[in-house]
Parts: C-alpha cells; structure tokens; sequence
C-alpha cells in the first residue's frame, strides 16, 4: 500500500510541476505579446539584409489607456537580418513621439493630482530580454497639458537618449 501511494505523490509532483511550467510560459509568453497592442501605422527600409528581414523604421499608434481621447505615435527603429527575424537581436534606443488629442480628453481626479505622474502607458521589448522602450505620462496642471516622455532603458543601464510630446488638453470640437 505505501509503494502506491508514493507513487502517487510522484505522479502528484510530475503534474505540478508541468502546471508550473506552463504558468510560466504562458506569463513570458504574454508579457511579450502584450506590447502588440500597438497598431503598426507603416514602415520603412534602411538597410538592405540578405538573409532575414531588413533593418527598418517602424511607425506605431497607441492610445493611452487612462485618458480616452489621446493617442501617440511612435517611430523607432527596428533590427532585421535572421538575428532580428527570430527575435534575439537588440533594437537602437532611438525613438520618436508625437502624442495628439483626438477626441474629448477626460482627465481622472489621480491624474489631476499629479499622483498618477511617471505612470507607464506604453511599453515594448525591444531586446529577447532585458531592453525595453516606455513611454511616461506626466500632467502639468499650471499649463494644463499631458506630457508624454519615450526612453529606453536596461535592467542595469538605460539611455539618455528621449524625447518628449505634449497635449494641451482642450475642449474638443
């Protein structure tokens, strides 16, 4: 009897074990894909590569997803060759932005507050694993405008490389 219920306990095991490695995969997984919902505006080629994708500049929309009514976009380069095409390859840190108001801008009392500034709205890895391009948000109350900041930043060391946009916040016609 206690051969088979330590059988059991094995095959217990076995099966969280394998539970927990699909968990994890699907959280790499979706923390890749989470990022895409970015909608690709159009790209560019830069750089002509033999073998893989080219080496491009890539345009993308995105709507901040705590104030209806502004939307960015972003140009940044994008790495191609085989390394690029199957995802090892470490994109620039340059990138662009120019966020607009298109429609009602609705401004939440957190963000008013200024305690919602440095939220990140925006983020795409742009290395497999340890390079990311964000985008803050920042509210100055005094001119009445949405600031959104772009970086690139590593876990040890980021870029100075940025560059901001600012929406006045306006009544919409």
């Amino acid at each position: 009897m206690k051969y088979h219920q330590k059988r059991i306990s094995q095959t217990n095991l076995l099966s969280w074990i394998k539970r927990g490695l699909l968990i994890w995969t699907a959280i790499i997984i979706g923390s890749y894909s989470l990022p895409l919902l970015a909608e690709d505006i159009g790209s560019v080629s830069t750089r002509f590569k033999l073998l893989g994708a080219n080496d491009k500049i890539v345009v993308e929309a995105f709507d901040d997803p705590d104030v209806a009514g502004a939307t960015c976009y972003l140009s940044r380069a994008k790495t191609g060759g085989i390394s690029g095409t199957v995802g090892v390859a470490e994109d620039r840190s340059e990138a662009s932005i120019a966020c607009r108001q298109t429609g009602p801008v609705t401004l939440s009392e957190k963000i008013k507050s200024g305690k919602a500034d440095g939220d990140e709205v925006f983020k795409k890895n742009t290395s497999l694993l340890f390079k990311t391009l964000q985008v803050v948000r920042f509210y100055d109350a005094k001119r009445n405008v949405l600031i959104y900041l772009s970086y690139s930043d590593r876990v040890i060391e980021g870029s100075p490389q940025n560059s901001i946009s600012v929406i006045p916040v306006t009544p919409w016609h």
